[in-house]
């Protein structure tokens, strides 16, 4: 069985996959590190604000996962634009590595929260340039404010019976799109809620589920994007 992302059949279901990884992982970074691992406008509003009131070390988490992101995301760009064919699988095993260090760390009692917020933040910054869009919807699977913005804007079209630039199809129309919008962001959100539930209970195998899916991802998955 081989994934191919560039299957608009296996786009939408990826999405939200990925968008439930990335909910459960921010939640971990959430209830465990105190800072979010993907969310980057609250990092943003966190930075500012506790650097205002001289709370220099939680400024430190929340710009060092801004910086981290940033540098996932820079990685994950370069390997997707790549000329490689199998350029996903390597991104999936990097995300992988990524989670199952921090898994590492924990079991080892080597506990770093700074280490971990780096680690966690270029793990997620590599998920996007993964699926960045449904046929020709754009999507965000690590931070929700730009879907849901996406979400209101379709169903304000809809609602005004403006047409659908770029039509794929007769199924195609805003409602359709906000739907999938909507689907992502449901996705992050159980992410999260599931986080909620394996980290009450559990702190040191917590990433073990996503750092599996991501494994098995990379075993099967196919570059997104058409060889050159």
């Amino acid at each position: 069985m081989t994934i191919d992302w560039t299957d608009k059949r296996v786009q939408w279901p990826g999405a939200i996959l990925l968008a439930v990884i990335a909910g459960y992982v921010d939640g971990y970074g959430l209830l465990f590190l105190k800072t979010f691992v993907s969310f980057m406008s609250g990092n943003t509003t966190s930075t500012g604000v506790t650097s205002g009131q001289g709370n220099f070390r939680a400024a430190f988490l929340s710009g060092l996962a801004i910086v981290s992101f940033v540098t996932g995301s820079f990685l994950g760009n370069l390997l997707s634009h790549s000329r490689w064919r199998h350029c996903h699988r390597m991104m999936f095993c990097l995300i992988a590595a990524g989670l199952a260090l921090v898994i590492g760390l924990e079991w080892a009692g080597l506990r770093n929260i700074a280490l971990e917020v780096a680690l966690l933040g270029v793990t997620m910054g590599m998920v996007n340039p993964v699926l960045s869009k449904v046929g020709f919807e754009a999507v965000s699977l690590t931070f929700m404010t730009g879907t849901l913005s996406r979400i209101g804007g379709h169903l304000a079209l809809a609602a005004g019976r403006r047409p659908l630039n770029e039509q794929q199809g007769p199924g195609d129309s805003h409602l359709a799109r906000a739907g999938i919008e909507a689907s992502i962001w449901g996705g992050f959100l159980a992410g999260a809620f599931l986080a909620g539930i394996v980290g009450s209970n559990l702190r040191r195998s917590a990433l073990l589920p996503p750092c599996l899916v991501m494994f098995g991802l990379g075993l099967i998955s196919e570059c997104a994007m058409p060889s050159r």
